[in-house]
């Protein structure tokens, strides 16, 4: 663990939660901490890096700001009142990762139709079956795009060809496209993703009133997994095979 730089220090919770954070510290996820530029090199909130401590030291935040377990609140405040079936609190674990760093993992393990009904409350903007269970309009605000697909790092995963603009929000990978209320331009108009490690992913595409949730079995020894562009044809032809002329 080393001590942040002057720089480091003006990282804000904002920038950690959109991957702006310009702090580069390893994680053990090597594979992330080697694509990291120098530290120092850049500001926070100027540049996308998508790696694990921004996400680690945002979970570690959470517990801090609300005194509560991250997946105690998983569990207390939404998988049980949204009527998750499959949650298990013993599979959600915090990986250490000490000594390369402080703060640990939050790795979060969910079933598809559990997955799927997280889609389908931030499609509904945080509603259920009535009742509220995010503040009016906060999925729009997480997924509203920050960063632009031209300005996703060129060595990460591909997210960027001229089929596939996904940008960055907060959390979430988000279409890089106009997105104008009213208007449908075409399926992926205000779409947002979340992207798991092997081939996870829970898609929304608001334009069709529609959620793709996708799992891989990743656990048994490692080998399975679905590239970013497996799922994005799978993706594509479940478009294809339920959209109507209003979203061509």
């Amino acid at each position: 663990m080393q001590p942040f730089l002057p720089v480091e220090k003006s990282a804000t919770l904002y920038h950690l939660l959109t991957a702006r954070s310009a702090i580069y510290h390893p994680t053990a996820n090597k594979e992330l901490t080697d694509l990291s530029p120098r530290r120092g090199s850049q500001a926070p909130g100027t540049y996308f890096q998508y790696q694990n401590w921004d996400f680690n030291a945002a979970g570690a935040a959470f517990e801090h700001l609300t005194g509560k377990d991250i997946f105690a609140a998983l569990e207390e405040d939404l998988a049980k009142p949204i009527g998750m079936q499959d949650f298990d609190r013993s599979k959600q674990r915090k990986n250490d990762e000490m000594p390369i760093t402080r703060f640990p993992e939050y790795a979060m393990y969910l079933s598809t139709r559990d997955t799927a009904r997280m889609g389908l409350l931030m499609l509904a903007d945080g509603e259920w079956s009535g009742k509220r269970f995010m503040p009016k309009g906060w999925s729009g605000r997480i997924t509203t795009l920050v960063t632009s697909a031209s300005d996703i790092h060129p060595m990460q995963i591909s997210m960027r060809s001229q089929a596939n603009l996904w940008g960055y929000g907060m959390l979430w990978w988000v279409w890089d496209a106009p997105n104008w209320p009213g208007v449908i331009t075409g399926p992926y108009q205000g779409a947002y993703t979340a992207i798991g490690a092997g081939g996870q992913y829970i898609t929304v595409l608001p334009a069709m009133n529609l959620v793709v949730a996708h799992k891989v079995d990743i656990d048994e020894d490692g080998s399975r997994n679905v590239s970013h562009s497996q799922f994005l044809t799978i993706l594509q032809m479940i478009i294809e095979s339920s959209c109507s002329d209003a979203c061509q």
